[in-house]
């Protein structure tokens, strides 16, 4: 590296966001319904700078449902660039299956999230966009297999 590159120059400086999956039963997935934009969405949203995973995804949960669910262990991590946003990786981890108690904590903002419901996996490709439908059913996959898997756009590279 030249003396005056800077490391942003020569290095990927991706975005990072970080989501879990909460179910109802094995297939029924808990989406939320962001008010500044079209579509479902998994809970969470993007790290602020030195954050990790797990403590963005628990503030996240925190801001847009009201309370704190559990963060389990990591399902995928997806490599996902984006012509608008540039490079991207995406953590989604196992929430599992939320409680009663767990359902009456929940307040959803009114501000980031104006709605939560449990959607069937068969819905999710009309639902969601479609790296984010790849990448909720491959996490849905490596849950079931008890897994974990590294995506590029939403798909397996290991397979």
């Amino acid at each position: 590296m030249e003396p005056q590159d800077q490391p942003g120059d020569t290095f990927a400086t991706p975005r990072t966001a970080t989501a879990a999956l909460y179910f109802s039963g094995p297939e029924a997935i808990l989406l939320v319904n962001p008010t500044y934009k079209d579509g479902w969405e998994l809970p969470g949203g993007y790290l602020m700078p030195g954050e990790t995973p797990t403590s963005a995804l628990r503030r996240e949960l925190e801001e847009e449902l009201g309370t704190q669910l559990p963060v389990g262990r990591l399902l995928v991590v997806d490599w996902a660039p984006n012509d608008r946003e540039g490079d991207k990786i995406l953590w989604i981890f196992d929430g599992g299956e939320l409680t009663d108690d767990h359902h009456e904590a929940i307040r959803v903002d009114g501000v980031e999230i104006d709605k939560y419901a449990y959607h069937h996996r068969s819905e999710i490709d009309a639902l969601l966009i479609p790296r984010l439908a790849r990448r909720v059913h491959a996490a849905i996959d490596a849950r079931a297999k008890g897994e974990t898997y590294y995506l590029e756009r939403g798909v397996r590279t290991d397979v």
